[in-house]
């Protein structure tokens, strides 16, 4: 199988759902899946955050009174269900002043640019 990254930096509902709905279909198909969650994706993933992210559209209003299932939740079932790794920035980190222990246990240590972009060489890379 082949090798997806997938790069998470928008802090939109529609944005975030097709990250997760990609990550989660690519890592429980067999596909070894890299995720890196920085910018205004991030805060999102900080443990007991409530904040829920703003929509852009119908489809995004859709999502919602549909009762789609959560993005963090597809998030957490590509780790547990499938080969799935999701990095946090460490820059991103550093700027919102949060430490690992504070984000969602299911994401890795927090990496760099430079370290996940030499990870993604040869592989599939999709921006959200």
């Amino acid at each position: 199988m082949s090798k997806i990254c997938v790069v998470v930096v928008s802090g939109n509902l529609e944005r975030l759902q097709m990250a997760a709905m990609v990550t989660s279909v690519a890592a429980v198909s067999g596909h070894e899946t890299l995720v890196f969650f920085s910018m205004n994706a991030l805060p999102y993933f900080i443990k007991g955050s409530s904040e829920k992210a703003p929509v852009e559209g119908e489809m995004g209003r859709l999502i919602l009174e549909k009762n789609v299932p959560e993005f963090k939740m597809l998030f957490e079932q590509s780790v547990e269900l499938g080969d799935a790794k999701i990095y946090p920035c460490s820059m991103a980190m550093d700027v919102l002043g949060v430490e690992q222990g504070d984000l969602e246990t299911y994401l890795g240590e927090a990496t760099g640019l430079t370290k996940f972009l030499d990870d993604a060489k040869d592989s599939q890379v999709w921006t959200f």
